[in-house]
C-alpha cells in the first residue's frame, strides 16, 4: 500500500509532469472506482492542472476550480505514460480502473491489482467533501507537529500503539510498512498501550517518526513513479523480512500475522527478547 512517502513522491512527481498542462479526456475504466458523480469526471476536461497536493495518504489534482482525488488503497497504483496508448481502452477485467489524458500526449493510468476494489476517485470542489480527507489527524511531517503534539494525541489511548500509529484519524499517512519502521527505529513493541508511554518514550517515538518517514521521503525523491515500489521496499528495515537478520543486532526478525494483514518486529530490539504471540498460529495449533 502506498503510505505518506511514496505519496508524497508522486505529489513531486506530477506536479513536475502535470501542472500547466490541460486535460483533454477522463476515461473511466472500471466504474466501481468512481466515489462521486456530480460533478461528473467530464467537467475536468478542458481544464489545465494548477497544482498537485497531498492529503495524508490522498492526492489531490487541481484543475480548473475542481480537485480530482485519489486513494490508491492496498492494490492501486498511477502509471506515467509518456505517450498513452491510441484509443479508448476497453473496459474488462484487467487492472486498468482510469486514464488521464494531456494535450501533450501523455497522461497515466490507474491500475488496481486483485479481486478486492478499494481504489477510490473522486470530483470535488474542495478536498473536505471527501469524507477520508475530512477525518484525517494531522500530518507527522507538517512544521507545527511536535513531541508535545504527538503526546496529545495519544493521552488516554487505550490501544497498542501499532493500531494507534496506523489510524488516519489520529495521524495521517503511516500505514503497515512504515508503522513497523518507526517502532524498530523507537525500540518499541507494538503491543505496548499508546497511552503508557512516558515523557521520555514518547521523545523517543516521536524523533523515530519523523526521521524514519523524512528519509523514506528523501529516498523517494526524483525516483520515477514506476520504480517508487521498488524504492520503497528496497529502504525497509523489518517490514516484510520475516526470518531475515535484523539490520541493527542480528536477531531473527519475526511476525505476527492477521487475518488480512501482518507485523514484523526484532524481538531483542523491541520487546526485551520474547516473541510476541502470533495469534492466527495459536488458533491453528488448538
Amino acid at each position: 500500500m502506498p503510505e505518506l512517502p511514496e505519496v508524497e513522491a508522486l505529489k513531486d512527481f506530477l506536479t513536475e509532469h502535470l501542472v500547466g498542462r490541460e486535460i483533454v479526456r477522463v476515461l473511466p475504466v472500471a466504474i466501481s472506482v468512481l466515489k462521486t458523480y456530480d460533478p461528473p469526471l467530464t467537467a475536468l476536461e478542458g481544464s489545465e492542472v494548477s497544482a498537485v497536493h497531498r492529503h495524508g495518504k490522498f492526492l489531490d489534482l487541481t484543475a480548473g476550480d475542481l480537485h480530482l482525488v485519489t486513494h490508491l488503497a492496498r492494490a492501486g497504483w498511477l502509471h506515467w505514460r509518456d505517450r498513452l496508448p491510441d484509443g479508448a481502452p476497453r473496459p474488462g477485467k484487467g487492472p486498468l480502473a482510469l486514464r488521464v489524458a494531456l494535450e501533450t500526449g501523455e497522461g497515466f493510468d490507474l491500475t488496481e491489482a486483485g479481486t478486492q476494489k478499494r481504489l477510490a476517485v473522486y470530483v470535488v470542489h474542495d478536498p473536505s467533501d471527501v469524507p477520508g480527507i475530512a477525518r484525517l489527524g494531522p500530518d507527522p511531517l507538517s512544521d507545527d507537529f511536535d513531541a508535545a503534539a504527538l503526546a496529545r494525541l495519544l493521552a488516554g489511548e487505550r490501544r497498542q500503539l501499532k493500531g494507534a500509529l496506523r489510524d488516519q484519524a489520529l495521524i495521517a499517512g503511516v500505514g503497515n510498512a512504515y508503522s513497523d519502521e518507526i517502532l524498530h527505529a523507537a525500540r518499541m513493541s507494538p503491543f505496548k498501550l499508546a497511552a503508557s508511554l512516558t515523557d521520555d518514550e514518547t521523545r523517543r517515538l516521536y524523533e523515530a517518526l519523523r526521521a524514519t518517514l523524512t528519509e523514506a521521503v528523501e529516498r523517494s525523491r526524483g525516483v520515477a513513479a514506476g520504480r517508487l515500489k521498488t524504492e520503497k521496499k528496497s529502504g525497509l528495515r523489518v517490514h516484510g523480512r520475516t526470518g531475515e537478520p535484523c539490520p541493527v543486532c542480528g536477531d531473527t526478525i519475526r511476525e505476527v500475522s492477521f487475518s488480512d494483514s501482518s507485523l514484523q518486529y526484532c524481538p531483542t530490539c523491541q520487546t526485551g527478547g520474547k516473541p510476541l504471540a502470533d495469534r492466527r498460529m495459536s488458533r491453528l495449533l488448538k
